[in-house]
């Protein structure tokens, strides 16, 4: 029952992973919403490593630039640097649906507020742009060109300076973007899926299925997506040029959180449902565990620092975070 990679290899196959083209669009899920982390039991084992205090927390980032680690607890940030365990805090408009780092920058997206913004770690100010419909994703494709997921249009648009060059629309609940060789990919919650996108044009490629209730998802440095199906329990991988399901490894316990280690080619998972860590080696044909940790309760997010490869695990109830190195 363990080797369940390298499906979905011909148009027979593809059929069970549910391609998006103009006769069979991608539906929404049976549930008509999307997967959410289990409510996870309370703690049995003692967490693996060092617990620091935090509030309830629903977004985890590092930069390694800076040695930053973010989190945020509604519009709240603390921005860690492990190192020495200083902490600053900074205040949003409105709570972020995701944070990412790059090269000393933390870009928060603010559905609530109609805001990007864009945080200076080393500093810690912030350059507010205002975008209406709802942001929820934003990824910079170049230095002029940034890349949107609007809420309230269900649509991504690519900017140009500020202004609208190319809307891809008809997704149901888009809610990340993924960088892939030479456009973009998004991962719509609702339809539990992976589409390509031309940033150029907008043009929108065939989608396929993500599991049952696809959550989080990231790249890797392979170009490979590396998604978390929650509800269907299982560790997915698309190769990208085409966009083909290669992987699909039974993760029990409820998979929420994700973070990869490019230098160690691990890839991180929370399970909600049992309060583990579990680091996958992701180089091979098919995943390879090759740790497995006790956390804290309620281990909604999760990053890790590539040069050490210490990992960072939140709590959303509270119960702090937790800092690990193997």
């Amino acid at each position: 029952m363990r080797r369940l990679a390298i499906i979905c290899l011909s148009a027979a196959l593809l059929t069970g992973c549910g391609m998006d083209t103009t006769s069979d669009p991608l539906q929404v899920t049976d549930t008509l919403a999307a997967a959410t982390p289990a409510t996870a039991p309370p703690a049995t084992t003692p967490p693996a490593g060092t617990v620091h205090p935090a509030p309830p927390v629903q977004h985890t980032a590092y930069d390694r630039d800076t040695h930053t680690l973010v989190l945020a607890s509604g519009p709240d940030l603390t921005l860690v640097d492990p190192r020495t365990n200083t902490q600053r805090t900074l205040t949003l408009p409105s709570a972020p649906a995701t944070l990412r780092t790059d090269r000393g920058q933390l870009t928060a997206a603010l559905p609530d507020t109609n805001l990007i913004t864009r945080i200076d770690l080393r500093t810690a100010t912030a350059q507010p742009t205002q975008i209406p419909g709802g942001p929820v994703d934003a990824i910079d494709l170049d230095g002029n060109r940034t890349a949107v997921i609007l809420r309230d249009t269900a649509t991504v648009t690519v900017l140009q300076n500020g202004n609208p060059t190319a809307t891809t629309e008809k997704f149901q609940g888009p809610a990340q973007l993924l960088p892939t060789h030479g456009g973009i990919a998004v991962l719509d919650r609702l339809t539990t899926a992976i589409t390509p996108i031309d940033p150029a044009t907008g043009t929108k490629g065939a989608g396929l299925r993500a599991g049952q209730g696809a959550t989080n998802a990231i790249t890797d440095r392979y170009g490979r997506i590396i998604t978390i199906d929650t509800r269907g329990q299982e560790l997915l991988a698309f190769s990208t040029d085409p966009l083909i399901m290669k992987q699909r490894y039974p993760v029990p316990g409820a998979p929420y959180g994700l973070a990869y280690d490019p230098t160690r080619d691990l890839a991180w998972v929370t399970l909600t449902a049992t309060n583990e860590l579990v680091g996958y080696d992701i180089t091979g044909g098919e995943p390879q565990e090759r740790h497995r940790l006790p956390t804290i309760t309620q281990p909604n997010s999760v990053a890790v620092d590539p040069d050490t490869g210490d990992i960072y695990i939140a709590s959303a109830n509270g119960a702090g975070y937790q800092v690990v190195r193997v």
